[in-house]
């Protein structure tokens, strides 16, 4: 089974990362595709981050999901909070009882570096300036970018301006794991911790609160 990466955050809130190797016909056994995905590789991607939702927590109602306007999945009584992500072969989930989660994975590509201005501000581009390789520096720059997108996702309502918005103070960690400190201005701030997992050639990202 692909589930290559499961984390217990706490008490209430788990994380799982799955490889897809599967054919959709393995995941459509017990995930009801109610979204119209037309595109083959989507779909399977779509598919497969429902199914890790369950492989969390046993009790996870698939059916009951709903999609709100800003194309936030969601339960209509919150009985768990979730996020979900899919990049290449692989889809990761989120899911808690009790807080607002929000994750994101990517793999690093130097693409990021011709969006570097719609997403930081002055003072975050300085984390960027920092002696370290080429292979560190992109890494870093995938990860600020996710951290966002996790607490955009966090967040749940749309509108929100990546620069503006959404400030990363600090990032402490090493090649494996850590957290960047961030602040998410869109309504009053929320000051947030953005955890991270390297693991081979994907960053994981995601947020609790």
């Amino acid at each position: 089974m692909p589930l290559v990466y499961q984390h217990t955050i706490n008490s209430n809130t788990k994380l799982g990362l799955w490889r897809i190797e599967e054919p959709e016909e393995f995941f459509l056994t017990k995930v009801p595709l109610k979204r119209d995905v037309s595109h083959p590789h989507k779909r399977l991607q779509h598919l497969a981050g429902r199914y890790l939702l369950p492989t969390l927590f046993e009790d996870f109602p698939l059916e009951e999901i709903l999609i709100a306007d800003t194309r936030k999945p969601f339960l209509p009584d919150e009985q768990y909070h979730f996020s979900i992500s899919h990049c290449g072969n692989y889809a990761a989930a989120i899911a808690s009882s009790e807080q607002r989660v929000g994750i994101d994975i990517e793999q690093p590509t130097d693409k990021i570096f011709r969006i570097i201005h719609k997403f930081l501000n002055e003072e975050e581009k300085q984390l960027l300036n920092k002696p370290m390789s080429s292979s560190q520096l992109l890494q870093t720059a995938i990860l600020l970018w996710s951290a966002k997108e996790a607490l955009f996702k966090w967040f749940g309502n749309g509108g929100v301006d990546f620069r503006n918005h959404m400030h990363i103070h600090q990032l402490q960690g090493n090649d494996e794991e850590g957290f960047l400190e961030c602040v998410f201005l869109k309504n009053q701030p929320d000051h947030l911790n953005v955890k991270y997992r390297l693991l081979n050639d994907l960053v994981i990202s995601w947020v609790v609160s």
